[in-house]
C-alpha cells in the first residue's frame, strides 16, 4: 500500500512557501537574507543588511522555537477559534472561543488593520514582511520534514502574512483598555432584544482579566546612575512579570544591521524588534502603569429607542456593525453566528451586568487610546536604534507610541530617565469635574456622554488627537536612582515626588504597593550598589509583608493554648525562613493562605496609611483587637483545613508546590504580599501549584569602559515546543538562580561554547521542494 502522506507533505510545503511569496508581493523574492548564529540556551543572535533580512531571520528563527505558538494566536486575533475548536472552548486567557472571536472581528476589520499597514514607516514594513516569509519558509521546511512541532498535523496550521502580525499588534495595543471588555463589548445588547450569541459569556472570567491583569504584566525595575553605582557608571535591573505562555511570551534574540542596529533583549511574539533590551549606549525596560488608557461614556438614550443616545440635546442613532463567526457544531459542520456590536461617537457599547448595564435609560460606551496608536513598532525600532538618553527620550515623546508601560533607561554614563508617558486620553482635573460621574468611583472613568463638551481635550503638540502631549506627562532624570513596580509616578524617588497630574495619568498620596516599599528599602541606603546587589533583590525571595507582620503573628500564636490545633500551624510560621525559596517550608503555605484573606478587608493594620511616610506605613498587625484576632483565627484554620485537603506533609518544602509545566521547581511568590520575584502560580493539583506568570525575562546591564556587560536568563526558557532542547534549559537555570552572560559583541558571541551559525535565503519552492525526501 502507498502511503501519500510524505507527497502531500512536499506538495503542501511548496504551497506554503509559494503562497508566502504571492502574499508579500510587495518584495521580490530572492531579497531577503540572514544570518542566524545560535549561543547557549539557543538565543539568536540576527544579522542581516537591511530590515527586510532581518524580519526574515526574525521570522524563521522564532518559528523554530516558537511556531505553534504563534500560529495559535494567528488564529485567535482573525477570530477564527470556534472554526475550528468549537464556540464553548476557552483561550489561553480562559475566554470562550466565540467571545474572542466576535471581539477580533470587531477590532481587525480589514480598514482597520490596512490603515494600521499604510501607516507604517519604509522599514518596519520590511521588518513585518521579511518575517512573515521568514516564519512561513521554517513553516515549509518543517512540513517537508514532517516533525519538529506538536501542530504540524492540525487543520489550522497555515502561512501566515504581515497582515496577521499586524493584527497581533493591535490585539497588543488594546491590553490595556477595550481588550480588558471583549465579553461586554461581544454581549452587549438592547434591552427587551434576546441575546444572539447561542451561548453565555462568562463575566466572571473577563473580571478575574481585570483584576489579574497588573499581576500577569506586572513588573520591577530599577535603574541606578553614577552617584550610586560602585563604578560610576549606569546600571540598570529589568523583571517584568508576563504571562509563561500564549501571546505575552517574551522571545530572546539579538538584532544586529551594521552601521544601523545592533540591539539585543527580549520581544513579544510577532514583533520583528525589541521591547525590553540594550545596545552599546543605554539600557531600558518597561513596567505596566497605573494611567487609564480609556474613559467609559454613559450614555442618555432616547426614551423612545434604546438604541438612540442623546447627545446636546438631539437624539442620534447608534451605529450598528454585524459581525459574522463561523463556528463549528458537534457534527463538524460550520454555520455562521451573527452579531450586532452598537456604537455612540464616542465607541462600542460595553455591557457588564452590575456595573455597565444597558437598560431604557442608559448604556455605557468605552473609548480606548490606543486604537488610533499606529505608532508603537516604529516607537520601538525608535528605542532600538537610540545612540542616547536623550534620543531616547525625544523618541517617546515625539512618537508617543509607548501603549500601557512605564519607561525605564540609563546610559553608560550614569544618568537615568523615567517617563511615564504612554498614551492617555486627554482628560485633565477641570473635564474631570465638570464631566465625571462620581458614584463610579476611581476604578474606572466614567464621563458623561450626553454633552460633546465632555470629550477628550486636543493639545496640538500630542501626536494624536485626544491625548495628553508628552510635556503634561510625568518625567524624571537622576544620578542616583530611580524605581517602579507598578504603582503610580508619585515615589519613583522619594527624594523628587512626582506631584499635581490628572489622576488619568497618576494618583498621589496613594498606598504603595509591598514591592515599591521593599524596593526603597533596599534602595534607600547610603552605600553604593553593585550589578550583585541589583541580583539579589529578586533572587533573595524576601516575603516583605513578613517583616511587617509575622512578629505580631507569632505574639497572637503565643497566646494560643499549648494543645491548640493551631500548634502545628504557629511552629511552621515560627521556623519559617520569610523567604519564598525552594527549601521554604509550611510556614510560607500558611503565611500566604492567613495573608491573602486579611488582605481581602485590609483594616487590621495598627499603623494606618499615612501619605507624609508611605514608605512605612501602614505596618503591624492589630492582634490586640477583638476583631483582627477572630479574623485570623479564622483564617488560620481555613489555611490548616486547606492543607489538609491538598494532602500537604508537614515538612513539604515550596519547591515541591509550585512548579513549571515541566515540573521544575520554581522559587518566588505572590507579588500581594512582596516578594520581588514576584510569580504567579494556580492550583491545579491537590499540593500541587503551576506557575502561570510573573518573572519572565531577567536582564541586568551595567557598563564600563568596554560597553554593557549583561547578564539574564528567560525564566521559561526560548522555546515552548515540548520536544526542544530549549523547552526548559534556562527554565532550569531559573531554578538554580543562574544567570547566564548575555553573549553580544562579535567576540562573545563566537567565543561561546554553544556557537552556531546559519545562513538563509529566500529560495523558490521548487529549490525548496528539492530537499525533500
Amino acid at each position: 500500500m502507498i502511503n501519500p502522506r510524505p507527497l502531500a507533505r512536499v506538495c503542501l510545503a511548496g504551497l506554503l512557501v509559494g503562497f508566502s511569496f504571492t502574499s508579500q508581493a510587495r518584495v521580490a523574492a530572492g531579497d531577503a537574507s540572514a544570518e542566524i548564529r545560535r549561543t547557549s540556551f539557543g538565543v539568536p543572535h540576527i544579522l542581516a543588511h537591511d530590515e527586510q533580512g532581518l524580519g526574515y531571520g526574525i521570522g524563521y528563527a522564532y518559528a523554530q522555537d516558537n511556531l505553534c505558538l504563534l500560529a495559535n494566536e494567528v488564529i485567535t486575533v482573525n477570530g477564527e477559534r470556534s472554526r475550528f475548536f468549537g464556540p464553548d472552548q476557552v483561550t489561553f486567557e480562559q475566554g470562550k472561543n466565540l467571545g474572542s472571536d466576535l471581539f477580533f472581528n470587531w477590532l481587525n476589520t480589514p480598514s482597520a488593520v490596512f490603515g494600521f499597514w499604510q501607516a507604517q514607516s519604509r522599514e518596519v514594513r520590511a521588518l513585518l514582511e521579511g518575517y512573515a516569509k521568514g516564519y512561513n519558509r521554517a513553516l515549509a521546511e518543517l512540513l517537508v520534514k514532517g516533525q519538529g512541532a506538536q501542530c504540524m498535523q492540525a487543520q489550522w496550521l497555515r502561512p501566515i502574512t504581515s497582515l496577521d502580525l499586524v493584527k497581533l499588534t493591535r490585539r497588543l495595543l488594546v491590553e490595556g483598555g477595550v481588550g480588558q471588555f471583549a465579553e461586554a463589548l461581544a454581549g452587549a445588547t438592547p434591552p427587551g432584544v434576546v441575546g444572539q450569541l447561542g451561548t453565555n459569556l462568562d463575566m466572571g472570567v473577563a473580571q478575574a482579566r481585570q483584576d489579574n491583569f497588573a499581576l500577569e504584566r506586572g513588573s520591577n525595575a530599577v535603574a541606578v546612575g553614577s552617584e550610586r553605582s560602585a563604578n560610576g557608571r549606569g546600571m540598570l535591573l529589568a523583571n517584568p512579570h508576563f504571562p509563561w505562555a500564549g501571546g505575552m511570551r517574551f522571545y530572546q534574540m539579538q538584532l544586529t544591521v551594521p552601521g544601523k542596529l545592533d540591539v539585543m533583549g527580549a520581544a513579544l511574539p510577532g514583533l520583528p524588534l525589541i521591547n525590553i533590551g540594550f545596545n552599546r549606549h543605554l539600557a531600558w525596560t518597561h513596567t505596566v502603569d497605573t494611567s487609564s488608557h480609556f474613559t467609559l461614556y454613559r450614555l442618555e438614550l432616547d426614551p423612545k429607542d434604546a438604541t438612540r443616545y442623546m447627545l446636546d440635546g438631539k437624539s442620534l442613532p447608534l451605529s450598528r456593525q454585524r459581525l459574522t463567526v463561523m463556528v463549528k457544531g458537534e457534527d463538524g459542520k460550520l454555520t455562521a453566528v451573527n452579531r450586532d456590536v452598537y456604537s455612540s461617537v464616542f465607541g462600542p457599547v460595553v455591557q457588564w451586568p452590575g456595573r455597565l448595564d444597558w437598560n431604557k435609560q442608559h448604556a455605557f460606551s468605552l473609548r480606548d487610546a490606543n486604537l488610533e496608536n499606529t505608532r508603537v513598532l516604529q516607537q520601538w525600532y525608535s528605542m532600538n536604534q537610540a545612540q542616547s538618553l536623550k534620543a531616547l527620550q525625544d523618541s517617546v515623546q515625539h512618537l508617543q507610541g509607548i501603549p500601557w508601560v512605564n519607561t525605564l533607561a540609563v546610559d553608560a554614563k550614569g544618568q537615568t530617565l523615567y517617563l511615564n508617558q504612554s498614551v492617555v486620553p486627554f482628560v485633565d482635573a477641570a473635564l474631570l469635574t465638570q464631566c465625571s460621574d462620581p458614584a463610579a468611583g476611581q476604578g474606572m472613568i466614567v464621563l458623561d456622554g450626553s454633552r460633546s463638551v465632555c470629550n477628550w481635550k486636543v493639545d496640538a503638540r500630542a501626536a494624536q488627537a485626544g491625548i495628553f502631549p508628552a510635556q503634561l506627562q510625568p518625567s524624571l532624570s537622576r544620578n542616583d536612582f530611580i524605581q517602579h513596580s507598578n504603582d503610580s509616578a508619585w515615589m519613583v524617588n522619594p527624594a523628587q515626588p512626582l506631584r499635581g497630574y490628572s489622576p488619568l495619568i497618576s494618583r498621589e498620596d496613594q498606598p504603595l504597593g509591598p514591592r515599591t516599599r521593599y524596593a526603597l528599602q533596599r534602595l534607600s541606603r547610603d552605600d553604593k550598589l553593585t550589578g550583585a546587589d541589583l541580583q539579589q533583590m529578586v533572587m533573595d525571595n524576601q516575603v516583605y509583608l513578613a517583616e511587617l507582620v509575622l512578629s505580631d503573628m507569632l505574639q497572637w500564636c503565643g497566646a494560643q493554648p499549648p494543645a491548640s490545633q493551631l500548634a502545628a500551624l504557629c511552629s511552621s510560621l515560627k521556623a519559617w525562613n520569610l523567604r519564598a525559596d525552594l527549601d521554604s517550608g509550611m510556614g510560607l503555605v500558611h503565611f500566604q493562605n492567613i495573608l491573602q484573606s486579611l488582605l481581602e478587608h485590609p483594616d487590621f493594620w495598627r499603623v494606618t496609611f499615612d501619605p507624609a511616610d508611605p514608605q512605612h506605613t501602614p505596618r503591624g498587625l492589630a492582634v490586640e483587637r477583638a476583631d483582627v484576632a477572630r479574623a485570623l483565627n479564622d483564617a488560620a484554620l481555613a489555611s490548616l483545613a486547606e492543607v489538609e485537603r491538598a494532602g500537604l506533609a508537614a515538612d513539604a518544602r515550596w519547591g515541591q508546590i509550585q512548579q513549571a509545566a515541566d515540573g521544575t521547581p520554581i522559587h518566588g511568590g505572590p507579588a500581594s504580599l512582596g516578594v520581588y520575584n514576584a510569580i504567579q502560580s494556580v492550583p491545579t493539583a491537590p499540593g500541587k501549584r503551576l506557575v502561570v506568570s510573573g518573572t519572565s525575562y531577567l536582564q541586568l546591564v551595567t557598563f564600563d569602559a568596554k560597553g554593557p556587560q549583561a547578564l539574564g536568563v528567560l525564566a521559561f526558557s526560548e522555546s515552548s515546543e515540548a520536544g526542544s532542547a530549549h523547552a526548559s534549559d534556562q527554565t532550569r537555570a531559573f531554578s538554580a538562580k543562574q544567570w547566564h552572560v548575555l553573549p553580544f559583541t562579535e567576540a562573545q558571541i563566537k567565543a561561546d561554547p554553544q556557537y552556531r551559525l546559519q545562513v538563509i535565503r529566500e529560495v523558490e519552492p521548487a529549490a525548496l521542494a528539492k530537499k525533500a525526501p
